[in-house]
């Protein structure tokens, strides 16, 4: 079957919660052993956390946002799918400020570098798949977030250069760029009922996005159903960049 993934193996970075979450199980469900990573210490400290679910998952916890987290990590000799889910945003104008800006921009676009350099050895091994979770953001402007928005821009560029760069070893570099998603990353316009009505009223599809519907892209990008697709963004935001 194109969809099983029995016997292969799969990391998921920033996949405690939201996006990552959806597909770590998705990849699970069909038979992989599956592991996540998240900022907190222990598994056991994602209890009762919306969007968190880490049964029969592995669990590894890294701060990306701290210098030298990574360096304890020893990639596997052979990996069959890397997913680079990891994100943050900063609301109140705090990245236009420098401080601010480097921050997002350390979490959203210098750690899924790292992490792709990281895992480029085993991925070749495998042959494997690479899969960057991007956003509409990679495509247009996000007018109050500009460390958000030049770190997704920033994704984009990787999956393509990566995408040519590490072909010839067999990798496929793949990205998915969500629309509006229910998480908490986007609690600041889901939660707030102006907001989200404007959001929705500006989707065609008529819904928000959720982290299985990303999870199907994933599966798609990471199966013999896309061998010969790389260097391809997925944009996967109900049509709303459509007008």
């Amino acid at each position: 079957m194109d969809l099983d993934f029995n016997g292969k193996r799969v990391v998921v970075v920033g996949g405690s919660s939201g996006i990552g979450n959806g597909i770590a199980h998705a990849f699970a469900e069909r038979g992989a052993q599956v592991e996540v990573w998240g900022t907190r210490p222990d598994a056991a400290d994602y209890a009762g956390v919306e969007g968190s679910d880490l049964t029969g998952l592995s669990y590894r916890g890294v701060d990306l946002a701290t210098t030298g987290a990574m360096d304890a990590v020893v990639p596997p000799a052979s990996l069959d799918v890397l997913v680079l889910a990891q994100g943050t945003v900063l609301y109140e104008r705090k990245e236009f400020e420098r401080e601010g800006f480097r921050r997002v921009m350390e979490v959203n676009l210098m750690s899924v570098m790292d992490c792709a350099r990281l895992y480029q050895s085993a991925l070749a091994a495998a042959k494997g798949s690479l899969i960057i979770v991007g956003s509409v953001a990679s495509f247009r402007a996000v007018k109050g977030n500009p460390g958000y928005s030049a770190s997704k821009a920033g994704a984009l560029g990787l999956v393509k250069t990566l995408g040519v760069a590490w072909a010839p070893q067999g990798i496929r570099v793949n990205g998915i760029a969500p629309g509006f998603v229910e998480t908490k990353i986007t609690e600041v316009m889901s939660k707030h009922p102006k907001r989200r009505a404007a959001a929705l009223a500006a989707i065609p599809a008529g819904r928000f996005g959720t982290p299985q519907d990303m999870a199907g892209i994933a599966l798609f990008l990471a199966s013999p159903l896309s061998a010969y697709v790389t260097g391809q963004m997925i944009l996967a935001d109900g049509g709303m960049t459509l007008s």
